[in-house]
């Protein structure tokens, strides 16, 4: 085959987007086909790739001393194994016609289109920012990438003052939260729910609450932000809902996120009900044989009710960029679903679910019992035993697994994945009960916490048969 004839059998992949599912499907496509079989080019709008966006609130803290501690792999290491990436660089349409995009360096402003033969769209989420007076004013934060980050500790470093006003209580909220403590800040969340933690039951948001006030954290529930005031000097000054203001001298914005998909929705590509774009088993969008799409921008089935959802969690992103890269490089990879695993903490309070929460159910039309019970993270009598509250949901006659959520001291946390297991398994609370846990004293009760939840949800279901 002569050299031209080489070039032109060459492919050429596209890849929108610099973090975890972007650029774990280049590596995974380019592990499969070598730069002569396959051309890759990625762009990333911002100065990094390959980073844990969970890390930054630890970062921000204090734990984790040095922001490059949590990029996996820098543009360097991306470059020296043949994926052309091009940073400060901002994809600004999708020409699916014509099978082209349009970038735009971010610093000269100079525009260009790329073709590409197939194309991986892994644009992320955006930081929920509500249309409020005040918004957009300096000092006030979202921290959804290590730029918003850096942005965030210079402000830190500048600011005089030491009030925090976090707005939301998220898990990014609740982390923000004891980020701003750990640095010395006298910290007021506000939030429009009942409780923190609405990925919680109330009942288990409302141990959250009894922690995050005993770190010295107001909290103000029930209550929404209506407008962020500023000074003569243009910076925040405080936060106003319709009953009371408070003085912030930094506000983080921690309401959530949603899919950023604006690109994708012009070039009208199919989008879910929360408006992240649909794609098939193989991550492929749906009615496009060429495009793939991974990450914070898709939806993805919620094995537990049947339905489609919005997960933006670094683990489902990687897995994600594994599969695309797969499929692109001529192999075969699935993405079944979720169950909707999340774990966190707020200091030494460790905060778990899986599943689905009681309302959740109502929403899918399920009907369920459930049962709550307290354990501790080790036998009683064995030292440094923590307390730890369970709360389990079943589905009403079948007893089927529903979902799990837990709130304890050290140990708690990830007892969740047993629930994820069994959810994924579609197993019952009866059969949960005979589940061989690993036990001694140190570890567990003889009976692990998650089991005394499960004999007790069993009872539950018989006794509503």
């Amino acid at each position: 085959m002569s050299m031209s004839a080489a070039r032109s059998a060459r492919e050429r992949l596209v890849v929108i987007g610099g973090d975890a599912a972007g650029m774990s499907a280049a590596s995974q496509a380019r592990r499969l086909k070598g730069p002569d079989e396959l051309e890759i080019v990625a762009f990333e709008r911002g100065h990094f790739t390959s980073y844990s966006a969970c890390g930054i609130p630890y970062w921000i803290g204090g734990d984790v001393p040095d922001r490059d501690q949590l990029i996996a792999r820098t543009p360097e290491e991306h470059r020296a194994r043949g994926i052309d990436l091009r940073l400060r660089t901002e994809v600004t349409e999708i020409d699916v016609d014509r099978q082209r995009v349009r970038a735009r360096d971010v610093d000269s402003g100079a525009e260009s289109w790329t073709s590409y033969d197939k194309l991986v769209i892994a644009t992320g989420a955006r930081p929920i920012r509500p249309d409020m007076p005040g918004v957009d004013a300096p000092g006030v934060h979202g921290v959804q990438t290590l730029d918003d980050g850096q942005a965030l500790i210079d402000t830190l470093a500048r600011t005089r003052g030491r009030r925090a006003v976090v707005v939301g209580a998220g898990y990014i909220g609740v982390e923000m939260a004891e980020a701003l403590i750990n640095r010395g800040y006298e910290v007021t969340v506000v939030n429009r729910g009942s409780e923190p933690m609405s990925t919680l039951d109330p009942d288990m948001g409302r141990l959250v609450h009894e922690a995050m006030e005993g770190l010295g954290i107001t909290m103000v529930n029930d209550a929404e932000v209506t407008k962020i005031l500023t000074g003569e000097d243009g910076r925040v000054r405080a936060v106003a809902t319709e009953a009371a203001e408070y003085p912030a001298d930094v506000v983080v914005l921690g309401i959530g996120v949603r899919p950023e998909t604006t690109l994708a929705a012009q070039a009208g590509l199919p989008l879910g009900a929360y408006g992240g774009l649909l794609t098939d088993l193989s991550m492929r969008v749906r009615g496009h044989a060429d495009i793939w799409s991974g990450g914070d921008c898709v939806e993805v089935l919620d094995l537990v009710s049947g339905r489609q959802r919005h997960i933006a969690l670094g683990t489902h992103a990687n897995k994600h960029g594994q599969i695309i890269g797969t499929n692109i490089g001529g192999g075969y990879a699935t993405f079944p679903g979720v169950v909707g695993t999340a774990v966190s903490k707020v200091c030494d309070l460790e905060i778990a679910r899986t599943g689905l929460r009681e309302k959740d159910a109502r929403r899918a039309g399920l009907q369920f019992t459930s049962a709550t019970i307290e354990s501790t993270s080790r036998a009683g009598y064995y030292p440094d035993s923590n307390p730890m509250t369970v709360k389990m949901l079943a589905e009403r006659r079948t007893g089927r697994l529903l979902g799990v959520q837990i709130v304890g001291r050290e140990g708690a946390g990830k007892r969740v994945d047993i629930a994820a297991v069994a959810l994924t398994a579609r197993m019952t609370v009866e059969q949960m009960t005979a589940l061989d846990l690993g036990y001694a004293p140190p570890f567990s009760p003889v009976w692990d916490p998650v089991l005394v939840a499960a004999r007790k949800a069993s009872k539950a279901v018989e006794q509503q048969a």
